[in-house]
């Protein structure tokens, strides 16, 4: 899936999660959303946990 799907698919289920829950549920679902896009970032390699805490804690940058 290319990105322009995967952001259509995104805004899609944002979209639904607005009109059918709120604004709170809207957050909700967008909060667990980036959770999943991390988790999974992290399970397939493309992101490494150790740089992304150095980078978060200021003890290395993400450069």
């Amino acid at each position: 899936m290319n990105a322009t799907m995967t952001g259509a698919a995104a805004g899609a289920v944002l979209a639904f999660a607005a009109l059918i829950f709120g604004f709170w549920g809207f957050l909700l679902v967008a909060v667990f959303m980036a959770l999943g896009a991390l988790v999974g970032g992290l399970v397939s390699g493309r992101f490494d946990a150790r740089a992304l805490v150095g980078a978060f804690t200021g003890r290395r940058t993400s450069s």
